[in-house]
């Protein structure tokens, strides 16, 4: 039986990072911002409808992020048209994933995982954190967004508090060495829940 465990946390929080580590110890991981991407991508099943009905989102056929942003900051209401046309074809490409693994576990990388109620399909759910300074420094030090543009993703997102307290795990960021060790002793306890079971 495979243990499907979510991985959640607050932009910045460091959980691709975290997510990368899972797949380093020969979990598979589903991505939630890959799939979106190859939704959005030319051909992609998203692009042909967000290019119906937001045209100036797009970019040679295929939705640009940087795009899609202004188009929101300037009517947040966008935001939840675009889930609602996304969010299907996202669960159905994360069913087909589950549906073939033979992989004792498996991880979803989720950012809106309680906020879209995916948790529901996970057997445990990890949480990434850091403190808000330094998630604030993380984000704002790639220079794709603006504070703005931080605060409204912030806005629409779960507080880190709330997160945690609904974790089975919670995974401090601040070191990478303590943050992978975490990674290793959660697998090892999954491992004993399912030669105990």
């Amino acid at each position: 039986m495979t243990y499907v465990l979510g991985l959640t946390g607050s932009i910045g929080m460091g959980k691709s990072t975290t997510a990368r580590m899972f797949a380093s110890e020969s979990v598979p991981v589903w991505d939630a911002d890959a799939t979106v991407r190859m939704l959005y991508a030319k051909g992609g099943p998203a692009a042909h409808k967000v290019a119906q009905l937001y045209p100036d989102a797009m970019d040679r056929g295929a939705v640009s992020r940087d795009k899609l942003r202004g188009l929101i900051a300037q009517d947040p209401g966008i935001l939840d048209h675009l889930q609602d046309i996304v969010h299907p074809l996202v669960a159905k490409d994360r069913a087909d994933f589950l549906s073939v693994t033979t992989s004792p576990v498996v991880l979803l990388d989720i950012p809106l995982l309680f906020e879209t109620g995916t948790d529901a399909v996970c057997d445990g759910v990890v949480v990434v954190t850091a403190s808000a300074d330094e998630q604030r420094r993380r984000v704002l030090e790639r220079g794709e967004m603006s504070e703005a543009d931080l605060n409204m993703i912030l806005s629409r997102q779960m507080p880190d508090s709330e997160k945690r307290a609904r974790a089975d795990w919670v995974i401090e960021t601040t070191s990478l060495d303590a943050a992978r060790h975490s990674v290793r002793d959660i697998l090892q306890q999954i491992k004993g829940r399912q030669t105990d079971a």
